[in-house]
């Protein structure tokens, strides 16, 4: 079986663990020996994969990690297993830290069975980071994020190779969350960064003021004109179109999804591939509205389009909570003005 089509399975076990499983015992053996065994390693061969791993840190003794990963004879991975119920984001997993400063592993999994986090030790050398520089999430990923979870494989394991991954993972993770941050509120050392390079003299904290606005209003400008750049070329190239064409409703004598409601979609589209893949924003027309989803998913609103009325247009912006603001366009364009609320919601369903 494939890499894909075995995570494809996987992910259906996850589904179905987070229905029944409530116990750590019951994660492990419906997601996460599947797991093991999708990346390549043999879960009932004890060279491979170390069930209930002791490693004595200092004074405690017998303290146990529930699974370690060997390749040839080496330690690589140390595995700590949450039950499917648990969020990962609630876990303690101080064993993991301190396995892994006295271990020679430099990778350590944490998982409840649908989140699948990794750590190394990026930020100081073993020590395991706090934070991790990649997560999966099994019952939804994307072919980018299968792709980076194929290089944990056994017969891919370099942990050189997923070492540099992750530092680069990490920086630009980081280098994403700051430009983000920027783009909404830039701060002072940001607009003085841009201030030396267009503003001839000494850069007073007046010069800042002043120049604050301009630079915030030449980057919304910026990311506008990328955006509309991605759109030109969408509607230019019959090939990018068939790739992203929007699914929809079979047409039917009620239901018209209307060129204002494509081009609507598309610039739906094009805002939130800054936050996910744009393939995994859809669209569904219904009778009186419009929808935007994430995967196709009714939990996973992203807005509605009405355009039905002769006279007054509405998109209707879903938040965190699903709850529905509605807002009068002029014109499909006007939805520039609103990408933060799309960014919003579209990461809070990450």
């Amino acid at each position: 079986m494939e890499f894909t089509d075995r995570i494809k399975d996987l992910s259906k076990r996850s589904k179905q663990a987070f229905k029944i499983a409530q116990t750590e015992e019951a994660t492990k053996t419906s997601v996460i020996l599947p797991l093991i065994q999708a990346l390549g390693f043999d879960p009932f061969n004890l060279e491979e994969v170390v069930p209930e791993f002791v490693a004595d840190v200092g004074m405690k003794k017998g303290e146990k990690v529930d699974f370690a990963l060997r390749i040839k004879g080496h330690l690589s991975a140390l595995i700590e297993v949450k039950p499917i119920s648990m969020e990962l984001g609630k876990a303690q997993f101080d064993q993991l830290f301190r396995y892994f400063g006295v271990t020679e592993a430099r990778l350590a999994i944490l998982t409840n069975g649908r989140d699948v986090w990794f750590f190394s030790d990026l930020d100081a050398a073993n020590r395991m980071d706090k934070k991790p520089f990649f997560r999966f999430d099994l019952q939804s990923y994307d072919e980018n994020q299968l792709q980076e979870l194929s290089k944990f494989q056994k017969d891919n394991f370099s942990i050189e190779n997923i070492v540099t991954s992750a530092s680069n993972l990490k920086y630009q993770n980081d280098a994403t969350n700051y430009l983000k941050r920027q783009l909404s509120d830039p701060d002072e050392d940001f607009v003085r960064l841009i201030g030396r390079n267009i503003h001839d003299g000494t850069l007073t904290k007046s010069v800042v003021e002043q120049i604050t606005p301009a630079v915030q209003t030449a980057l919304d400008g910026l990311i506008r004109d990328r955006i509309q750049d991605k759109l030109s070329v969408t509607f230019g190239s019959e090939t990018a179109k068939s790739i992203d064409e929007p699914k929809q409703v079979e047409p039917t004598s009620d239901i018209v999804t209307t060129d204002e409601e494509i081009q609507a979609f598309m610039i739906v589209q094009a805002i939130a591939a800054k936050a996910i893949p744009v393939d995994r924003v859809t669209m569904r027309d219904a009778k009186s509205y419009c929808s935007v989803f994430v995967d196709d998913i009714n939990r996973k609103p992203v807005c509605r389009f009405y355009f039905n009325a002769k006279s007054v247009k509405h998109v209707g912006f879903f938040d965190a909570d699903k709850q529905e603001t509605k807002i009068e366009i002029t014109n499909s364009t006007d939805i520039y003005m609103h990408q933060d609320r799309i960014v919003d919601v579209v990461t809070s369903y990450l």
